[in-house]
């Protein structure tokens, strides 16, 4: 779980510029929607206008994967260096190079002969490959930043060598991903095929299993399926094109599978989203208003989730399952009931505004009681859950409340710091160090080295020795500063 943790406050670093994207696209699509393939002038001021803001978003929405390549890498990095940054980068490359569906037809053209394999290499370029990267680059840089090579190859010691470390590993995890990744897109298409049979209880299945995989990025295995001609089904591509030949020989409901995301993205969103802003300590409720904010406006306008998902699925697990069985729920119901609609970008308000005029479209008036009933349905449980098991959603992080009012006595961070490194035991006996908002967290290497009395002398408010070689000073909103300096003295 600390681990998970760890991770998720990783992912905040890209996560933190993804809103702004997707209501850039948002009011894009408004203006010109024939820009995005749906139907609408191509020419005028609104269209380039519209056209700009889309690719202006896009520019990173597109590239989320490479965002997570880089900023897991930077958040899991000792010292947060910049170093490992370039190392989950060169671990993005190597991975999307190697694993590219024209490099894998030279190397194994047997394999890419499956059209299922062909689609899954096409794939490679997902978030679950960009976080696997920054975790890579993460790890060779904290293992082998401080590496001493022989003199003649001294300027590849150290720092260095790291990125060249990567490249081996990401090298050695493609050739496992090889063989590994095909298996896995391929059960997730037989796994559509079987979703395929259950009609309305498939709906549902699909739904929930579209939001569970979105950590791994595998849900694009199931998009595929379902949105596109992958298997001889199509569900976006005849909803969009109702005289073609996809649309003329469908055996489904189409807009089924696309309908039942928008009361949950539109309204339930931004539901949970207010659980969260309410059961956020006193301290946080502002910094959690603007990350869960933000993050529900986009999914209301434009059907952008991640922005919101990311920033607690690490944190609270359990609750994402839970957010995800509800988009099941949901979806199943609102199949039921007859609606249809759907999207060109994603499930939100723009899409649904611009789509409810295609012939496919059925009772979109139903998106204001199920639209209701999804925002009170997700405020509740994600109310109930957060505070019954007090999960540590966005503003609900382990520092105490009464933290946040400490004012130091000494301003003098470098003394303090240095006092607390000393209290430690020394520079030689820190194998870590981070901090969140209030603390110091520390891994020493001798538990028994550690003087807290020591610590405490420094002005610090408190000890906290929540593990075995843990360590957390509890310096206040202004840890920060003592953290810098720390860090110097520590080096």
């Amino acid at each position: 779980m600390k681990n998970l943790q760890k991770l998720g406050k990783a992912l905040m670093l890209p996560v933190a510029v993804l809103p702004i994207c997707g209501i850039l696209m948002g009011l894009g699509y408004a203006l010109a929607p024939a820009a995005m393939g749906a139907a609408g002038a191509t020419e005028g001021f609104l269209y380039v206008l519209g056209f700009f803001l889309i690719k202006a978003g896009g520019a990173v929405i597109d590239n989320m994967a490479i965002l997570f390549a880089v900023g897991v890498a930077v958040g899991l990095a000792d010292e947060e260096n910049g170093t490992a940054a370039l190392s989950g980068l060169v671990a993005w490359l190597m991975f999307t190079t190697l694993l590219s569906v024209g490099v894998v037809g030279t190397i194994a053209p047997d394999m890419i002969a499956n059209k299922t394999n062909e689609v899954a290499f096409s794939k490679i370029a997902n978030p679950f490959i960009g976080i696997l990267s920054g975790v890579v680059g993460a790890l060779c840089y904290n293992k082998f930043k401080g590496t001493k090579l022989p003199e003649f190859l001294a300027f590849f010691s150290g720092k260095r060598s790291v990125a060249i470390v990567t490249g081996v590993v990401a090298i050695v995890l493609s050739a496992i991903l090889l063989f590994v990744w095909p298996v896995i897109f391929g059960a997730l298409v037989s796994v559509g095929n079987f979703i395929k049979s259950l009609d309305v209880i498939g709906v549902g299945l699909y739904a929930f299993l579209n939001r569970l995989l979105i950590p791994t990025g595998l849900h694009h295995a199931l998009n595929n399926v379902f949105w596109f001609d992958t298997i001889g089904m199509g569900d976006l591509t005849a909803y969009w094109n109702p005289t073609g030949e996809i649309a003329q020989n469908a055996n489904w409901s189409i807009g089924m599978y696309m309908a039942g995301f928008f009361p949950c993205m539109m309204c339930g969103i931004p539901g949970a989203a207010l659980a969260m802003v309410v059961t956020a300590k006193s301290n946080k409720k502002k910094a959690t208003i603007g990350i869960v904010g933000a993050a529900a406006l986009c999914a209301f306008l434009c059907g952008v989730t991640e922005p919101f998902e990311f920033a607690f699925m690490f944190l609270a697990f359990p609750l994402y399952v839970v957010y995800s069985l509800l988009y099941g729920i949901f979806a199943a119901v609102t199949v039921a009931l007859g609606f249809r609609a759907g999207f060109m970008f994603s499930a939100g308000a723009t899409d649904l505004i611009f789509s409810a005029s295609l012939p496919a479209a059925a009772k979109t008036w139903l998106i204001f009681p199920m639209g209701i009933a999804a925002f009170v349905v997700f405020f509740l449980v994600f109310l109930f859950a957060i505070k019954t098991f007090n999960l540590k959603t966005p503003g609900r992080e382990d520092d105490g409340e009464e933290e946040a009012k400490i004012e130091l006595a000494n301003n003098d961070y470098t003394a303090m710091a240095s006092v607390i490194l000393e209290g430690l035991g020394g520079k030689d006996n820190v194998a870590s160090i981070d901090h969140c908002i209030t603390r110091l967290r520390l891994e020493v290497k001798d538990r028994l080295l550690v003087n807290e009395a020591k610590i405490k002398s420094s002005g610090a408010s408190g000890v906290i020795r929540p593990g075995k070689n843990s360590v957390q000073v509890i310096i206040g909103p202004k840890v920060q500063f003592v953290y810098e300096e720390f860090k110097k003295l520590a080096k």
